[in-house]
């Protein structure tokens, strides 16, 4: 049987462990990630959860209640695309408008009007309409 004092020691241990996964693998253990709370001091390099998303924190600051992962662009960068344990993309997200901070990267699949579109180019801050050559039609 596993005591109190272990249990808390082994979540340290896994929180710990997923802080230094790469995002693509963060993603799927979101369990282990802590939620965003106001009045927290954030690291660079941090992540945090936020309304079940997964954010990458960018810049050291205090959180304040309306410095919101999903709000505050300059603090914290989305993470767009969802994997498993073995970096393998679980699902096919609708594209979203990502920024210098958290770009389509090679092999990223997104829908896009209907269709499926795989990122060609690493650092892929364009749609598959305003950029083409950037894309590949995968269906």
């Amino acid at each position: 049987m596993i005591t109190r004092g272990q249990a808390k020691q082994l979540g340290a241990l896994l929180r710990k462990m997923v802080s230094d996964m790469p995002d693509e693998d963060a993603v799927s253990y979101t369990a282990f990630i802590k939620s965003w709370a106001a009045n927290t001091r954030y690291q660079a390099g941090d992540r945090v959860k936020y309304n079940g998303v997964v954010y990458n924190v960018l810049q050291a600051h205090t959180s304040q209640a309306d410095w919101t992962p999903d709000v505050a662009a300059s603090l914290f960068a989305k993470v767009l695309i969802p994997t498993d344990e073995e970096g393998q993309q679980t699902e096919i997200p609708d594209w979203e408008q990502p920024d210098s901070t958290n770009p389509y990267m090679i092999g990223d699949q997104v829908r896009f009007d209907g269709h499926i579109y795989e990122s060609i180019i690493d650092g892929n801050v364009w749609s598959p309409s305003a950029y083409p050559a950037g894309w590949k039609l995968v269906e």
